[in-house]
């Protein structure tokens, strides 16, 4: 996979199309999908991919120092068109709107972040919802495309006009949370240690719920006097919300099945312009960065991250 050198001099920042890159390092053009999964820096554009030539270059120097990764079994099945995630209000805007551009179906599992990720990594789905760092070991081995959907703010909910009891009084009302193993837990159980409280006795008597919608819907029902949720869902059923925090939220996919048409369809709708509109009319949501899309490659090859656009990813 060497490059070719008797192409003619270039920018520093062109992009190539796939077969200028085939060209470039002398590899058939199919081959250079296969590249994807194993981190070659690229950026989807109008529907098709793009390589920023002197990052690629690079990028080659490296990953032909390193052993070959292994192709994958012929019989190996494909992921279920499937995206799990916890029901938050960015994934059910990106899926409606995946649908309504008459791209292949997907469908939605719940599931916190943690199971969601034990679904991609054992093939059940094709993507996951994640917020904050990935695993280390998952990010030593690579393998696995963020694409990022939207910065979100959580906290603390309340019925409408109440404000949320003091910290410490959390154990003395009854508590809507979420399990140890969903990201939005991070914020909380860092907040009540930062005030000295103890995240386990606060819990004790807590109902531990599997979404943020099933928390919120507790609260407006009743069932619980303050519940742990996002803006997006107190402003949904016109609750009182308290701020813990904010996050990066988005999804996991791994790199194999980014040329899977229900894939592709997923990016180009997570880069379309209406999805950003439709996440700025949520309370509680930046999208600035919407669909920007990262590639966590294996470290072993050299390079750890290499993003599609050519820029550092959303943590």
């Amino acid at each position: 996979m060497a490059p070719s050198h008797g192409t003619p001099p270039r920018t520093q920042d062109e992009l190539l199309t796939t077969d200028e890159v085939a060209t470039l390092l002398r590899v058939h053009p199919k081959h250079v999908y296969r590249l994807l999964k194993r981190g070659i820096p690229a950026r989807r554009a109008g529907g098709k991919w793009l390589f920023p030539r002197e990052e690629v270059l690079r990028w080659s120097e490296v990953s032909t120092r390193s052993a070959p990764e292994p192709e994958p079994s012929r019989d190996e099945a494909a992921p279920a068109p499937l995206l799990a995630a916890n029901g938050d209000l960015a994934v059910e805007t990106l899926l409606a709107l995946h649908q309504a551009n008459h791209h292949p179906l997907i469908g939605f599992v719940l599931a916190d972040r943690t199971r969601a990720l034990e679904l991609v990594e054992q093939g059940h789905v094709l993507a996951a919802g994640w917020h904050g760092a990935l695993p280390p070991e998952l990010e030593a081995r690579g393998g696995l495309a963020r694409i990022h959907l939207v910065h979100r703010e959580v906290g603390l909910i309340t019925a409408p006009g109440k404000k949320p009891p003091a910290l410490e009084r959390l154990s003395r009302v009854r508590l809507a949370s979420r399990p140890p193993t969903a990201g939005v837990r991070h914020h909380l159980d860092q907040t009540l240690r930062e005030n000295g409280l103890d995240s386990e006795a606060i819990h004790q008597r807590a109902q531990l719920l599997a979404s943020h919608r099933d928390v919120a819907c507790a609260v407006a029902r009743g069932e619980a006097d303050v519940g742990l949720a996002s803006r997006a869902w107190a402003s949904r059923l016109g609750l009182s919300f308290r701020s813990l925090g904010h996050e990066a939220y988005g999804l996991i996919i791994p790199t194999a099945c980014l040329g899977a048409p229900a894939v592709v369809g997923l990016c180009e709708t997570a880069q379309g312009s209406a999805l950003r509109r439709s996440l700025r009319g949520i309370p509680g949501y930046e999208p600035g960065d919407t669909g920007k899309i990262q590639i966590l490659a294996a470290r072993a090859s050299g390079r750890a991250r290499a993003t599609h656009n050519g820029k550092e990813g959303v943590q």
